[in-house]
């Protein structure tokens, strides 16, 4: 059984891509402080923190078989996943500005209920409106918006021009946007541009 500290440096991700079971442990022990410090940086409590280096590790453990030593080291590519994740996490939440508001009605809820519900709910349109889209669209904006990948990325990937990938995001995301905006009970963010 190999141990952590003996691994060479990039030797992780490429284990973890590969669907190694010992990978996942060995990069929460090499990484996971790395991780935590840039999560709690980025966050304004502790619960926060905990929520996106959940989020990030199941990035990396979707996007490892992405990593490519001959551009950059294991640390650099989780550092920008990280960064993309938290970046996201934050977007959310300033999306949603008038939750403080909204708070005191929740107080009388149980627990994790009221959020749950709508966040399910939310999710369920979102699906919807993703669905309506044309299959090359709906692609580019997931790998975009789920993703974290860059117009680049996803040009390659796609193997498609890049102008052509960011046509598709914007105009697959002005068509999500409209979709919500038709949809009743869609959320009030949903009808901003």
């Amino acid at each position: 059984m190999r141990k952590s500290s003996r691994l060479s440096d990039d030797d992780i991700l490429p284990r973890l891509g590969a669907g190694d079971p010992e990978a996942a442990q060995d990069c929460l022990d090499r990484y996971g402080s790395l991780v935590w410090s840039l999560a709690r940086r980025h966050s304004r409590v502790a619960s926060e923190a905990e929520d996106a280096v959940q989020e990030i590790f199941i990035a990396l453990w979707k996007h490892a078989a992405r990593f490519d030593p001959s551009k950059a080291s294991e640390a650099a590519f989780i550092t920008m996943i990280a960064r993309r994740r938290l970046i996201d996490l934050h977007r959310r939440r300033e999306r949603r500005p008038e939750a403080t508001v909204v708070e005191s009605e929740l107080d009388r809820v149980p627990d994790g209920t009221a959020g749950d519900i709508e966040d399910r709910a939310e999710v369920r349109l979102a699906e919807r409106a993703l669905r309506k889209l044309k299959p090359k669209e709906r692609e580019a904006v997931l790998l975009s918006t789920y993703q974290g990948m860059s117009h680049s990325e996803i040009s390659t990937q796609m193997q498609l021009p890049i102008g052509t990938v960011k046509t598709y995001i914007r105009r697959g995301l002005i068509r999500v946007r409209e979709a919500l905006a038709e949809t009743p009970g869609a959320p009030a963010d949903a009808h901003s541009p």
